[in-house]
């Protein structure tokens, strides 16, 4: 699966100029699972895929009054993939079972933003509702390159896109959808909410797969689809009154790739499914600068049935379903300032 390409900080009072927030996000130990019943295949088989992920988000946020807000973000990331089918698997027979890498680095898909407080926050500091609309282009390179070992001709290596979970882009203009919500109970005691939709309309990005070359059933997916992404988050937060500025949070996390887009196709390659986490997270507030971080911890994983899954079982007439890598854990580090 993609990484989500949205941030948030627990705060969710805006600046009164702009801010300059920057965030770090490392994806980390990988497992394979496929359906509910959350069983390790790869690992049992030494088969496992590992990616590690670390991506440098850098936002620009200008706050234009106490109710409108802009927003650009630029994403930089720093991709490895280690896999062994990748390299020696051909046409259901491993040529040679050597487990190599693959990598990719660079900027990712842009993204602009304008956001709105619904209610006046002069009148309402207890509580809001932010709704925000952007766009997302294709700045990302969808078709990055990397060689392949043991797939060539007579055993060689060969240059070939990257996996769909480390291109740099996905290739589609986007359209987000944002809600961030807040209310506080008490002075040092509230809740938080926010949920993150992004609607891709193409369906594929024409980058080739060569998934048809490790068994011909796959010929349907020798294409990078491109998949609409959402994220929602909600939970608890508390100011702590003996550390000035200092603010914790615990809340769950769910994000994912949905099995059919809301705009657009839905066929080629996608690797679908959900992930449910627990999510520790602290603020701390320093005069112009705040310093952030959580940590989810996954405790759900589901890999769901592709469209080309279904399409796999009715030729098949067995049932098909792939399998993805989820992280255990992802580390989001990040500072603000005020300008």
């Amino acid at each position: 699966m993609r990484q989500v390409a949205c941030r948030f900080t627990l705060t969710a009072v805006p600046f009164p100029d702009g801010n300059l927030p920057a965030a770090v996000a490392i994806l980390d130990h990988l497992d394979t699972f496929q359906e509910e019943k959350k069983t390790k295949i790869g690992c049992f088989k030494k088969t496992e895929v590992i990616n590690y992920t670390s991506v440098f988000n850098l936002s620009l946020t200008r706050i234009l009054n106490n109710r409108w807000s802009v927003m650009v973000d630029l994403p930089i990331s720093n991709n490895v993939r280690s896999s062994l089918y990748e390299h020696g698997l051909v046409n259901g027979t491993y040529v040679k079972r050597e487990r190599n890498s693959t990598s990719s680095f660079g900027i990712g898909d842009i993204r602009f933003a304008a956001y709105r407080w619904m209610l006046d926050p002069t009148k309402y500091a207890k509580g809001n509702l932010q709704l925000g609309l952007g766009i997302k282009l294709p700045t990302g390179d969808y078709n990055y390159k990397d060689y392949f070992y043991n797939v060539g001709p007579n055993g060689t290596k060969e240059l070939r896109p990257v996996d769909q979970s480390i291109q740099l882009g996905d290739g589609g203009t986007g359209f987000t959808f944002e809600v961030n919500t807040f209310y506080n109970f008490i002075e040092n005691f509230g809740v938080y909410g926010n949920f993150y939709y992004l609607i891709n309309p193409r369906e594929q990005n024409g980058t080739r797969t060569y998934r048809e070359t490790l068994a011909s059933r796959l010929a349907n997916e020798a294409t990078m689809s491109v998949p609409d992404q959402y994220m929602f988050r909600a939970g608890f937060t508390y100011s702590v009154n003996q550390i000035k500025g200092l603010s914790v949070a615990a809340g769950v996390r769910l994000e994912g790739i949905p099995v059919n887009d809301l705009v657009g196709g839905s066929g080629d390659f996608r690797r679908p499914g959900y992930i449910w986490s627990v999510e520790p997270s602290l603020n701390y507030e320093y005069k112009k600068v705040i310093v952030f971080a959580s940590v989810p911890f996954a405790v759900v994983r589901n890999r769901t049935q592709s469209v080309t899954d279904k399409e796999n079982s009715i030729k098949t007439g067995t049932h098909v379903q792939g399998d993805a890598a989820f992280a255990d854990y992802i580390i989001n580090i990040g500072i603000s300032t005020r300008f």
